[in-house]
């Protein structure tokens, strides 16, 4: 007699998704912004890519080697943490920056973790951080977009820091990136392009970006004017490097909750710490401070949203 009781070990589902693949589609789904980069910058925002891509795989295959580790260079995450590094960099800081950067990222905000799937913190986020503190001068200067004659060379935010007016920059020359700003942030036509294939393909959820992206421009609505309820909701979500992290770096696997419940806590709370420090800290942008801060909070938002174990109370 057959026993159809038996049930072999977990796991049961099984999808034709690997990381691999993940990996490779974010990288795609990335081509669209580095594209507009190129397009907005010119050539220099392409060989910083390059060149942040280059030095983030190398480290990743010297740390395999040195620790006689499995070789994990094809799985695309290497290139991930390249390109998001080097899409937070400004497009005319000289080369020696992004592969310092790349080299942080890989070996401290990832390798010394275990590697892949251990780390806590989004390692492009570590290393643009790292950079921000060391060599502050080339992380904020910013140089003219390479299309646009006409267009001032600081970004958006940073004229709003300042008290000045905004002069010539509507809200469609935000969303087609056509002012001064990092590689990969600018346009958020082509970032949109990239998170709407992570979305469909359901390699991403709404929950974080949505939560993220929403909290953001409630609170600089309330908050980030003149008087309460007057301020430019709109001009913060278009503005600096909100939608290229609430799509590309807050969805991290790894250094997010696990629950739909924590995601929205997760997102809720990168809204408020971007928004904090964007009206009262002393940068102009918070994008990579919140996501790393609440990077810090994921394990203690796991613990309080985790799913109740079927059949316990």
């Amino acid at each position: 007699m057959i026993n159809n009781l038996t049930v072999s070990g977990s796991p049961h589902i099984h999808k034709p998704v690997s990381v691999s693949r993940i990996m490779w589609t974010v990288v795609f789904s990335l081509i669209p912004a580095g594209i507009a980069g190129v397009v907005i910058f010119g050539l220099d925002a392409l060989w910083v890519t390059l060149v942040a891509v280059a030095a983030a795989v190398l480290t990743e295959l010297t740390f395999g080697i040195l620790t006689k580790k499995k070789i994990t260079i094809l799985d695309g995450s290497a290139v991930i943490t390249g390109i998001l590094l080097a899409f937070n960099l400004p497009p005319q800081v000289p080369l020696w920056l992004p592969i310092v950067g790349a080299v942080f990222s890989i070996a401290i905000g990832k390798q010394v973790f275990g590697g892949l799937g251990q780390n806590i913190f989004n390692p492009a986020l570590v290393g643009r951080v790292f950079l921000m503190a060391s060599w502050p001068k080339y992380m904020t200067t910013f140089n003219r977009p390479f299309s646009f004659d006409a267009v001032t060379s600081a970004t958006p935010l940073a004229i709003l820091k300042e008290g000045k007016v905004l002069e010539h920059i509507s809200y469609l020359d935000l969303f087609l990136g056509k002012h001064g700003g990092c590689i990969g942030e600018v346009c958020i036509l082509a970032l949109l392009i990239g998170a709407a294939l992570l979305l469909i393909k359901g390699y991403i959820s709404w929950h974080i970006p949505a939560t993220y992206i929403f909290t953001t421009a409630i609170f600089t609505y309330i908050f980030g004017g003149a008087q309460i309820f007057s301020g430019d909701w709109l001009f913060h979500i278009l503005s600096g490097g909100l939608v290229l992290g609430a799509f590309f770096m807050a969805t991290d696997y790894v250094a997010t909750p696990l629950t739909a419940k924590g995601q929205l806590i997760f997102g809720v709370g990168c809204g408020l710490l971007t928004a904090v420090i964007r009206i009262w800290g002393g940068y102009p942008e918070g994008v990579s401070y919140a996501i790393l801060m609440m990077n810090a909070a994921t394990p203690f938002i796991d613990r309080y949203t985790k799913n109740r174990i079927y059949g316990v109370r």
